[in-house]
């Protein structure tokens, strides 16, 4: 379904998502209730859900596309880019909470540094609900980001809180389909890097995100940390750059010892992680 557009966007908000109903409600709520003195829009790209992500969808009344099938979040990212009507494009996950100032920030920040072409903000780690206890040494159990509290240029930013101007897009092309949850948006940002292109972290557009419910459980967040382990260092071995596996079992053995020595149950996280990575190095090539 396309509502009308609003006039010309200073703007346009992407939001993939597959099967995360709940997730999507809460982003789509914080993304209309900008603090914004200008016209922007929101476009779901609805990758082949089956819960009652069409109904939350309708309820919002955001300009959306459905795949029947899913394609994965890279291919909802290239349909979303392509139906953007404005020149900055922002890109988020369905599982984040952006707080008011959250887009007027990332339009300002975008103002402010002409010469780049890509962006990012914090993002901020939000465990809603029975989440195992952490000593504090270990990294947040889902994807954050943190350079600090001014504007400064980067290699990488991650697609939970990422902006992208059309030209840059249109020189690099579009994000590599065949990368889920591992390089990507890094394929995409190495790619424009490569081209000259500059990536600035702005240091005001920050948003949360989220993990609720059984979720924020061990189980879940080791679960989620395996599969991107083995995503990344699958990546990883495309790019060239693999490390060897004894290098990767290091990693492994160090968790381990975080764990028991601090007894630290986020400690496992961590671990999951690392063990993917390492199943993922022994697949045969």
């Amino acid at each position: 379904m396309y509502p009308p557009r609003v006039p010309k966007p200073a703007a346009s908000v992407v939001v993939p998502t597959s099967n995360r109903a709940d997730y999507l409600e809460v982003a789509l709520a914080s993304v209309a209730a900008q603090d914004a003195d200008f016209d922007y829009e929101v476009l779901v790209i609805d990758d082949g859900s089956r819960d009652r992500t069409a109904a939350v969808i309708e309820a919002a009344g955001v300009r959306s596309l459905r795949n029947e099938e899913a394609r994965g979040p890279n291919a909802a990212r290239n349909s979303g880019v392509e139906l953007a009507a404005a020149d900055l494009i922002a890109l988020i996950d369905d599982d984040v909470y952006a707080p008011p100032g959250w887009l007027r920030a990332l339009v300002e920040g975008a103002e402010r540094h002409p010469e780049a072409g890509a962006f990012g903000g914090p993002i901020r780690a939000r465990l809603e609900g029975p989440a195992p206890r952490g000593c504090g040494r270990e990294r947040p159990p889902i994807t954050s980001l943190d350079l600090g509290p001014a504007d400064t240029e980067t290699e990488l930013v991650w697609s939970a809180n990422m902006a992208l101007r059309r030209s840059a897009f249109e020189t690099v092309g579009p994000f590599d389909e065949q990368f889920s949850t591992g390089g990507d948006e890094e394929d995409w940002l190495r790619r424009f890097r490569s081209a000259g292109g500059r990536v600035i972290y702005l240091a005001g557009a920050g948003l949360d995100h989220r993990r609720a419910g059984d979720d924020v459980r061990l189980r879940s967040l080791m679960r989620s940390a395996y599969r991107r382990g083995r995503n990344m260092r699958a990546y990883d071995r495309l790019r060239g750059s693999d490390p060897a596996l004894a290098r990767e079992l290091r990693v492994l053995a160090g968790c381990g010892w975080h764990t028991v020595r601090r007894a630290c149950p986020q400690g496992l996280v961590a671990g999951a992680h690392s063990a993917g990575r390492v199943v993922e190095a022994m697949r045969p090539r």
